[in-house]
C-alpha cells in the first residue's frame, strides 16, 4: 500500500474575518470582508415551510446553504 506523505503549512496565507449579528428568527447579517454593506440571510420557499416560518413573519431571503451551493459553484 503506497503511503501519502503529510503536508504542512508554512504559514497562513489568508484570515477571513467575518462578523455575524442575528436579528431574531432566521435573519441574520453577515459582514463580510470588502463588502460595503452586510448580506441579509434568512429562509425562503421550502426552507421557510420545513421551518415554520411564513413570509408574514420574515421577509424571504438567501439562506447560508444558497451561498455555499454558489461558491462552490463558482
Amino acid at each position: 500500500m503506497r503511503q501519502v506523505p503529510f503536508l504542512t503549512v508554512a504559514e497562513v496565507c489568508y484570515i477571513s474575518r467575518v462578523r455575524i449579528k442575528r436579528l431574531g428568527g432566521p435573519e441574520r447579517l453577515a459582514y463580510l470582508p470588502v463588502e460595503e454593506e452586510p448580506i441579509v440571510f434568512g429562509v425562503h420557499s421550502e426552507v421557510a415551510e420545513h421551518y415554520g416560518v411564513s413570509p408574514e413573519q420574515f421577509p424571504p431571503h438567501a439562506t447560508t446553504l444558497d451561498y455555499v451551493v454558489a461558491a462552490a459553484g463558482g
